[in-house]
């Protein structure tokens, strides 16, 4: 009975530990290619998103400091990095 039991568990723990990680990946994905259609969307209809900038990052774009910058968006926004560099950049352009 004691042998039934733990290897069930052990049996539980090894589905999990193998389920999370592409169960992240996929989600992530997802996210991704939504925001991506989103931004299509939004691009197509002349929609401009005219939020505030995160704190921090003009005061690096002004010192020239790009790499500070992006850590600065990310760090706010808790974006990943290509999309974070990408908006530094479009706010460089924007000056």
């Amino acid at each position: 009975m004691e042998f039934i039991f733990s290897l069930t568990v052990l049996l539980l723990v090894v589905l999990l530990l193998a389920r999370s990680p592409r169960s992240n990946a996929r989600e992530t994905y997802r996210l991704a290619e939504i925001e991506r259609r989103l931004q299509v969307v939004m691009d197509h209809l002349g929609v401009v998103d005219d939020r505030p900038e995160p704190p921090g990052v003009r005061e690096h774009l002004v010192r020239g400091d790009k790499i500070n910058a992006i850590r600065a968006y990310r760090e706010a926004t808790g974006a990943d990095l290509l999309t974070a560099k990408e908006a530094v950049e479009a706010m460089q352009g924007a000056r």
